[in-house]
């Protein structure tokens, strides 16, 4: 790719920088966390009122609480409804359908699905991939990968963040989930999780030093190296938590003691707290060694919960809305997102370029893909002309002001089985959304499930948020219309689909 005269100069500019003339960036990604599973309550009444519900008098999120007084929160943020294809949306900028990563990325083998795409993208993230911390790396910055990777498979590129543009790799590999929690344990090393083990951690092993608070130590050293260094920082704390195992943080535990949930439900609600109490040691040592006021932080879930409250098709464990992770109800795929400078300050020059306002709820679509075009705007660095970007720029709804050039629009497309929902694609478009179902019933080892409606659920979810009345039958207008958006959306992004027993795609169909 040729770049003008213009493009090299500004890039030299940007390469001679110093940290004082560019913002840094906290992207605090939470592994399974859901929109319910915090103390901050996202959803909204219907005049835009944040409302509490049960679980967000269960959880202790105060770092999350600080962070949404201080800065703005949005009530529909979607990601993927499982984590490999989120993590890659927003390293790419692309939906999961364009760049055929749609599942959960197996470390060890190809987990496409009795009848998933052959084609489908179980690699990951390669070496040519444009990746934002690659692109902000060359624009002088240093990028700092944390915790959870899983962007490959094992001996792929993508196992290795380093590989795909981070500068700095601490703990991530192809793995899902850690091996263990507890530095006792080795983190995994040598256990029965073995071969789950999260890497570099190695000074911890036999200590007391929960995975989380391992993380967020060797966290600040990173983040004091890049200052010291007079470097500008792209973060991408990527936590382990709260993933299973559901190993009980002990720091925690006395918080849910008076619980009368399960014990694993419990450990669940201390490995968030944890994580929360990462989040709110991180915007205290911002503040402390004084890059406070230019650091963005960028908060939100991979996909939904997987709290262990209840089946994942059913209202529990995000409550009142309905599914967990890998479901295509609102449960499975709703994150919570917040926004925020750590530490706000009208005068200071880069939150005068997006000034946040505290407090604030936005009720805007968002997405996972947008995180690269907005990264990338805050920081003023150009994506590759040559490079497919779905997401838009959030700068002016980040500001609190609605834009009428960022689409109400979210897709979901998961051509896979064998994990909880299967061979379906979701299409959110207004207040709209429609689930297609590829293969209506699903064989299971107790029977078949058989989805409400066969192949089409339809839900107005202005009407009926939480999705209990199938509108599938009674609307064929709407249904038809959003069935053609859906169609038209996969076609759009090249996606691939399920096969049929005579390795024949199993196109969506749209009913006459």
């Amino acid at each position: 790719m040729k770049l003008s005269l213009a493009a090299l100069l500004a890039a030299a500019t940007l390469l001679s920088a110093s940290a004082a003339d560019r913002p840094n960036v906290m992207v605090f990604l939470v592994d399974d966390m859901g929109v319910m599973d915090t103390s901050v309550p996202f959803l909204t009444d219907e005049k835009g009122a944040p409302k509490r519900y049960p679980l967000n008098d269960f959880y202790r999120t105060p770092g999350m609480e600080r962070l949404a007084k201080q800065g703005i929160r949005f009530n529909q943020f979607y990601a993927m409804s499982v984590c490999s294809p989120t993590r890659i949306s927003i390293m790419t900028g692309q939906n999961a359908a364009r760049h055929r990563a749609t599942n959960w990325i197996n470390p060890w083998a190809d987990n496409a699905g009795d009848q998933g795409p052959k084609a489908w993208n179980w690699t990951g993230l390669g070496t040519d991939d444009v990746t934002l911390p690659g692109v902000l790396g060359k624009a002088g910055y240093r990028t700092i990968h944390v915790g959870k990777g899983h962007f490959g498979p094992k001996d792929h590129p993508g196992a290795n963040p380093s590989k795909i543009g981070f500068d700095i790799n601490l703990a991530g590999r192809s793995i899902g989930a850690p091996g263990s929690y507890f530095g006792e344990k080795n983190y995994g090393t040598g256990t029965k999780r073995g071969r789950s083990f999260v890497p570099h951690l190695e000074k911890y092993h036999g200590t007391k030093t929960f995975l989380t608070e391992a993380l967020t130590i060797e966290t600040k050293g990173l983040v004091d190296d890049a200052v010291k260094d007079d470097k500008p920082f792209y973060l991408y704390f990527s936590h382990y938590a709260v993933h299973a195992p559901f190993d009980s943080d002990p720091r925690f535990e006395a918080n849910y003691a008076d619980s009368d949930k399960s014990k694993n439900a419990k450990a669940f609600a201390t490995l968030v707290e944890g994580m929360d109490k990462s989040l709110g040691d991180m915007m205290d040592h911002f503040e402390k060694i004084g890059i406070a006021e230019d650091t963005l932080i960028i908060f939100l879930g991979d996909n939904g919960s997987d709290a262990p409250l209840g089946d994942q098709h059913a209202v529990a464990c995000a409550a009142p809305l309905r599914g967990k992770k890998g479901a295509h109800y609102e449960g499975g795929m709703r994150v919570p997102f917040i926004a925020a400078w750590a530490k706000p300050n009208p005068e200071n020059k880069f939150q005068k370029q997006l000034p946040i306002p505290a407090g604030k709820i936005n009720s805007q679509i968002g997405s996972v893909t947008d995180i690269f075009p907005t990264v990338l705007g805050v920081t003023g660095v150009e994506s590759p002309s040559d490079h497919t970007v779905d997401g838009y720029p959030m700068q002016t709804v980040l500001t609190g002001a609605a834009d009428k050039n960022h689409p109400e629009q979210f897709l979901m497309h998961y051509p896979h089985g064998k994990h909880r929902s299967n061979y379906f694609t979701t299409w959110r478009d207004g207040d709209w959304k429609v689930i297609y179902h590829t293969l209506p019933e699903i064989a299971t080892t107790g029977g078949h499930i058989q989805f409400e409606g066969g192949h089409y659920q339809l839900f107005n979810l202005k009407d009926d948020p939480f999705e209990s009345t199938n509108l599938a039958d009674t609307k064929p207008a709407e249904l038809k219309q959003m069935m053609t958006g859906l169609v038209a959306q996969l076609k759009n992004h090249d996606a691939l689909f399920p096969l049929d027993k005579a390795g024949k795609s199993l196109v969506p169909v749209v009913p006459e």
